[in-house]
């Protein structure tokens, strides 16, 4: 008879994600998540099958906790602007020198492995749809000029977002990312800002 299991794995996934988000895929062993998570080999391999398998796991979470909590912020009402403002600057604040766990493992592990690649290109699309909608909603309020190219703003934000995330895990100066955030908000308000 097998014996019950004698830990949450829910719990045990987010821990993981925290691990991984601080550390990386390459650099946390097995034994690591066994030390940081207080599991035997043998609970990790019966639970999860392998390492792979929990980081994975360990995406999903982050997808499903943290990106979900960037949309919520991109869809609060108010002027778009303020709105985007604020996210850029919770974002490079909120993570506390870990970077975005998607970006980090779009950087290490994106190019190699196929599942990874399909996680992290569904969370950078999802991202994109939400600032879309946004500018949209921007345009329609006025807080933008009706002449803004959406996809060409939107693919301008993502790739002033993904820099952003890797200079906040770089550690540089949240003053300094804070003006490039007014810079961009600025950029698209138009000549009239």
């Amino acid at each position: 008879m097998a014996r019950p299991r004698e830990f949450d794995e829910q719990d045990v996934v987010a821990k993981a994600t925290h691990l991984f988000w601080c550390r990386g895929y390459n650099a946390t062993s097995v034994r690591d998540l066994g030390a940081e998570l207080d599991l035997k080999q043998s609970s990790l391999y019966r639970t999860f099958t392998d390492k792979r398998t929990l980081f994975l796991r360990a995406l999903d979470h982050y997808r499903a906790t943290e990106s979900a909590q960037a949309e919520e912020q991109l869809s609060v009402p108010g002027s778009s602007l303020q709105t985007l403002r604020d996210w850029l600057i919770w974002m490079v604040d909120h993570e506390a020198g870990r970077g975005c766990f998607v970006v980090n493992t779009a950087t290490e592990l994106g190019a190699t492995d196929p599942a990874v690649r399909q996680r992290t290109e569904a969370a950078f699309e999802g991202t994109r749809k939400t600032l879309a909608s946004l500018l949209r909603r921007g345009i329609r309020d006025g807080d933008l000029p009706t002449t803004l190219d959406v996809d060409a703003a939107v693919e301008s934000l993502f790739t002033t977002v993904l820099g952003l995330r890797v200079r906040e895990r770089a550690g540089h100066d949240a003053q300094r990312l804070a003006t490039a955030i007014d810079f961009t908000i600025k950029t698209l308000a138009g000549p009239a800002a």
